[in-house]
């Protein structure tokens, strides 16, 4: 039992370690975080001092060397704080020791904090999610590995997806500042769902987590959305995120003092105030100003169904019954008639016979034809004036 209890305290002795050397950049002493960049920069300059010198590592000198462009007690406390939780140790544990090393551990955790405050965690995102879209597919990966990375991954877009809607009913200003959040979500979506599907497919047995991955994963999406669609409309017809939203004005508007709300304006130059108006002049120029045309509204349809264009053409027979007495008016009983005994009459009525008579021949329901020949008549004293030899006939039903 004593030896569990002693396994189980180097356990945890560790991971505190590594979450020490990991943080160790943050740490202002032993029980609070940086409240200074300066104190980050001072630990990113010793790294890559470190780095440059190689197995040689570096002497205290040496390390003030490196960060001279900062203050010596902001240096030494920096530190003394980095050799407290193991960023920076002695190359070799005896007394006497001149020489320091910095820690692997502490220069990955710092990478991956700036990678965090550049795009706050997307990047880390799409790491995690191609990560383990490799692991789902790797031969040696065990059902139990899969189930804790599904589990792992729908913590974490639960805790997105609430901290999403926390932007999305919070101030406009905080969700400016946290857009970088919005960024690539359709695509960390995409990977997620292909995880799921790799989990999915491979171990059917993890239904119920791949269930609540598959949950999280949508409450996340829908979150985006949201706000991405307040982000928008708070960027106006401009879509420039840059300028300040309408709450921002409006709000300092209310609150700022009468001296700063004229500070606005100091420099600006302004043209004298308009002369007076008469205001008949002014009642008179409303008077004649065009007004808009009000937007006529469509005709009600009717309820009755359409049945649309008559698939064929049906004539009225009333004007066939026309055609037909004209036709048999001009022929007076016979077989046939020679159009330029018919021509006889002004030219108005000349024209209206011919074009009932075109039309007659043009039905193929009615017997009358026009039969044109070659010759031309000219008769300069004549009425009218040309004539072209025809003659209108009268077919038999067989024809």
């Amino acid at each position: 039992m004593l030896e569990e209890t002693l396994d189980a305290a180097l356990t945890d002795e560790a991971v505190l370690v590594t979450y020490r050397r990991m943080f160790a950049a943050l740490a202002r002493d032993s029980g609070a975080v940086v409240d200074d960049p300066a104190l980050v920069d001072i630990a990113e300059t010793l790294f890559a001092a470190f780095a440059a010198a190689g197995e040689e590592w570096l002497t205290h000198e040496q390390m003030r060397h490196a960060c001279r462009a900062y203050p010596a007690d902001l240096f030494e406390n920096r530190l003394r704080v980095l050799r407290g939780l193991g960023a920076v140790r002695e190359v070799f544990p005896k007394p006497n020791q001149l020489r320091y090393r910095a820690s692997f551990t502490s220069v990955v955790g710092l990478m991956f904090i700036r990678r965090m405050m550049d795009d706050g965690g997307q990047s880390e995102m799409h790491r995690l999610l191609a990560l383990e879209d490799l692991n789902a597919a790797d031969p040696r990966t065990t059902m139990e590995q899969a189930r804790q990375s599904a589990q792992n991954l729908a913590r974490a877009f639960r805790l997105w997806a609430l901290e999403l809607i926390t932007l999305t009913t919070g101030t406009i200003e905080e969700l400016r500042e946290q857009a970088p959040k919005l960024w690539g979500t359709a695509e960390i979506t995409r990977r997620a769902q292909s995880l799921h599907g790799t989990i999915l497919g491979r171990w059917p047995a993890l239904d119920r987590t791949c269930t609540e991955l598959r949950t999280a994963i949508h409450a996340y999406s829908d979150a985006s959305r949201r706000a991405a669609g307040r982000l928008a409309d708070s960027a106006g017809t401009t879509r420039n995120l840059t300028l300040l939203p309408a709450e921002t004005w409006r709000t300092f508007a209310q609150t700022a003092t009468r001296e700063r709300l004229a500070a606005v304006l100091d420099g600006f130059a302004f043209d004298a105030a308009a002369p007076w108006h008469d205001p008949a002049a002014i009642a008179q120029a409303v008077d004649e100003a065009p007004r808009p045309t009000p937007v006529r509204p469509a005709p009600p349809r009717s309820p009755l169904p359409d049945a649309g264009p008559a698939s064929r053409y049906d004539p009225v027979q009333a004007d066939l019954d026309r055609l037909i007495a004209v036709a048999e008016r001009a022929l007076a009983g016979r077989a046939e008639a020679p159009l330029g005994e018919l021509l006889v009459n002004d030219w108005p009525a000349i024209r209206r016979l011919l074009a009932d008579l075109t039309s007659a021949d043009l039905r193929p329901e009615l017997p009358y034809r026009l039969r044109w020949s070659d010759t031309l008549t000219a008769r300069p004293q004549g009425h009218p004036s040309w004539l072209s030899h025809g003659t209108l006939e009268r077919r038999s039903p067989d024809a």
